[in-house]
């Protein structure tokens, strides 16, 4: 069958139809309280990030809910916390300022999304109040918003994302089976069970 590519707004437009005016004004230039109030309740969001060159990278945040901290109306941090150092996102930022990103609350489908510019500090009053287990972040992703607005339930629904019945982690090998069939890496896949098991990964979250 032949490709039909779609190549234009007018013809994106014709295809999708006209916006719902509910849609087309929900979007908002600063936090409201019911907006502070989801920030508080989340544990985890994504962070969209894109190099000058227009290559992207998605990255996942999490912490106990309530880890993104509100500055102002208009201004939220983000703490860092120990990884694998690659820092994809963080090197995008110090050349293209955009970010998206989407707050997720367990068991919601609705989600929190803000678009804005983001800076990387090193240092600021705000990252006293960010420890979690005595880690004190060495970096904050500190996001400027200029967009935010409720995101409808529509994909976890057709997903099934929070119905533990559709759930089968088993489907596909283990982590450490995973990476030894894509990467040429010395360890074997027992060192890398060790490595990736739960327990290992626990003793890490706030040590780097």
């Amino acid at each position: 069958m032949t490709w039909v590519e779609v190549d234009s707004e007018a013809e994106l437009r014709e295809l999708l139809g006209e916006v719902m005016p509910r849609a087309a004004t929900k979007d908002r230039p600063r936090l409201l309280q019911p907006d502070r109030d989801w920030l508080a309740a989340s544990p985890f969001c994504l962070i969209a990030t894109s190099a000058p060159d227009g290559t992207c990278d998605v990255s996942p945040k999490g912490d106990p809910a309530g880890f993104t901290y509100v500055i102002d109306d208009t201004t939220i941090a983000i703490p860092d916390r120990p990884g694998n150092r690659r820092a994809d996102g963080f090197h995008n930022i110090l050349a293209n300022p955009h970010v998206g990103l989407i707050y997720v609350i367990p068991g919601r489908g609705e989600t929190l999304r803000i678009n804005g510019r983001a800076r990387l500090v090193r240092e600021a009053p705000f990252f006293d109040a960010m420890v979690v287990k005595g880690h004190r972040p060495q970096l904050a992703l500190v996001v400027e918003v200029e967009q935010i607005f409720f995101h409808c339930a529509k994909a976890f629904m057709r997903s099934g994302l929070w119905k533990p019945e559709s759930w089968n982690p088993d489907a596909l090998p283990s982590h450490a089976k995973l990476v030894k069939s894509v990467q040429e890496i010395e360890e074997s896949v027992d060192d890398l069970e060790r490595y990736y098991s739960a327990s290992n990964y626990e003793s890490k979250l706030y040590n780097a």
